[in-house]
């Protein structure tokens, strides 16, 4: 049993990451289009709030409880995961991804009603927070106690400087055609 709920979790973190992923390019392409010449900025904001909504009631939501639910269900099927350090870090991890997808929800309902608070350059940054959380929460659950904290948390950081120095390097070039 303990297998089939374990491939049910990975399946839905991957649609949820996707879900995450996509909706924030969403929001990126939405900021943008505010930039348009009328009629073509309604249109386009139109259109990105149909697709933000289903993506995210559809795809996103739905798959962040199913992995909750299976992740529960796992831990009730083999309770001494309970007493493993590691999987006190991955909780964290995952609880601070349940956070940022109610951000994203907020932004979401923002957008809709007309309201741009960050810039596209804000929201790529902010797209890379859930790819450091996913790269983290993958390392954590395949080294478990043979991670090294020091070297773990030296590669996050470094990770995310040249996830940040990508984006500001793509700005550039993106400003400069």
């Amino acid at each position: 049993m303990y297998q089939y709920v374990l491939a049910i979790h990975i399946i839905f973190v991957v649609c949820w990451m996707a879900g995450l992923f996509y909706m924030v390019r969403l929001f990126i392409y939405h900021t943008e289009a505010q930039a348009k010449p009328e009629p073509a900025r309604t249109i386009l904001s139109e259109q990105f709030e149909v697709m933000e909504k289903k993506l995210w009631w559809i795809i996103a939501t739905p798959s962040m409880y199913l992995v909750i639910a299976a992740g529960a269900t796992m831990l009730y099927l083999v309770p001494a995961w309970l007493k493993a350090p590691w999987l006190h870090v991955k909780l964290l991890f995952v609880l601070g991804l349940v956070v940022y997808h109610f951000i994203c929800q907020s932004k979401m309902k923002q957008m809709a009603k007309g309201v741009f608070k960050w810039t596209s350059v804000q929201l790529r940054l902010w797209n890379e927070l859930a790819t450091i959380i996913l790269f983290a929460v993958v390392f954590i659950v395949v080294l478990k106690n043979a991670v090294n904290w020091i070297f773990g948390v030296i590669g996050i950081i470094l990770f995310s400087l040249i996830l940040m120095s990508a984006v500001k390097i793509y700005k550039y070039f993106r400003e400069k055609k």
